[in-house]
């Protein structure tokens, strides 16, 4: 029985592939060898680096404009430090919008002073912070663009006209247009919309490094591993090799523009039987909904066995909320076909007409 993946991640990812994928486990290129055991050094896995690199900065509008494409390890989470380590000379504005901000807030500290220029937590993050006052003395400003535990999605982002932007883009990366030259530092882990979970994704404009005056440690300096094209140290081939697939894929399928326009699809298809279905209730405010996480609650809780037996008979999976808000997710990744969103707003419906 075919399963409507709606995991958080790590998640869906095109079936083309996961078929190339797969076949370059076995032989990669032709050459005898599984991906996963030639030489991070060789002709052939090079070649792979430099297209994922150039293939990221292609599709964000960043070819050419002093940005490096660098492919990591140690997740976001990782970034959390790194940004500041590399960045934190005095002192940091962040956006609180949930739990990875939070997390991001708490490294940030070790490195300088952090405020918080805006929080939602008076709402247990159920909306996006406006009319941010910014001050004029800040090293960055940090944000997390798509929060998604919450399902809550940063619309605006013009609160960053008066310092360099850094943002933990990791649920929403590829997945909408915006003008990314507006970010000095923009990090994805892969697990999400761009491949499997093992590499980061950071982009990064070369003229903010080198300003701070701590002396940073090899791996965790920007500087080096962009001058080693993400080779400084052994990187994880098989995420990076996968990820490239999936960017070749986005971009024979139109780029950003095309997705785009499908994920918007998708949303409107959920959050319109979300709003129409009087079982359900959204948990995030309506104008700041997420096009990739749909976060929704049961009105009555003693209908949960039932929907949720009803989901499994379906073939869903990964709909369940995450504990800090409950009730379910449903997560649409670029990956994700509108095929897959009508088959569960078919089971709300389903549980409408039989409640």
């Amino acid at each position: 029985m075919k399963k409507h993946n709606f995991s958080a991640g790590p998640c869906i990812l095109p079936q083309e592939v996961f078929n190339e994928a797969s076949q370059a486990i076995l032989n990669f290129n032709n050459s005898g060898l599984s991906i996963i055991e030639i030489s991070h050094r060789s002709k052939d896995f090079v070649n792979v680096m430099e297209e994922a690199s150039s293939l990221a900065l292609e599709l964000l509008g960043l070819e050419g404009k002093g940005y490096k494409a660098l492919f990591l390890q140690g997740g976001a989470s990782t970034q959390f430090l790194m940004a500041a380590y590399n960045l934190l000379q005095s002192k940091a504005g962040y956006i609180n919008t949930g739990s990875w901000s939070s997390k991001a807030i708490k490294e940030a500290k070790l490195f300088g002073e952090v405020i918080e220029i805006a929080s939602s937590k008076d709402a247990n993050f159920n909306y996006i912070p406006k009319g941010i006052n910014v001050p004029s003395d800040l090293d960055y400003i940090h944000c997390t663009s798509n929060n998604t535990i919450f399902g809550t999605q940063i619309k605006d982002f013009s609160f960053a006209d008066s310092a360099p932007l850094v943002c933990d883009m990791s649920s929403d990366i590829f997945s909408r247009q915006l003008d990314f030259s507006k970010f000095s530092l923009i990090y994805a882990g892969a697990q999400k919309n761009m491949g499997p979970a093992g590499t980061t994704l950071v982009v990064i404009k070369e003229d903010i490094l080198g300003k701070v005056n701590r002396q940073i440690p090899s791996m965790l300096d920007y500087s080096i591993h962009a001058s080693k094209d993400s080779m400084f140290n052994t990187p994880p081939v098989f995420a990076v090799y996968t990820s490239m697939l999936t960017l070749r894929w986005l971009k024979k399928n139109g780029g950003i523009e095309t997705i785009e326009e499908l994920n918007e699809k998708k949303a409107k298809l959920i959050y319109s039987e979300i709003d129409v279905n009087p079982l359900f209730k959204g948990f995030a405010v309506e104008e700041d909904r997420s096009n990739m996480n749909a976060t929704f609650t049961l009105v009555n809780e003693d209908l949960k066995e039932t929907f949720d037996s009803m989901c499994k008979e379906a073939g869903m999976n990964g709909v369940n909320g995450h504990r800090s808000v409950g009730g379910y997710r449903a997560s649409m990744y670029n990956a994700m076909t509108i095929d897959s969103v009508a088959a569960l707003v078919e089971v709300m419906d389903e549980l409408e007409r039989k409640a």
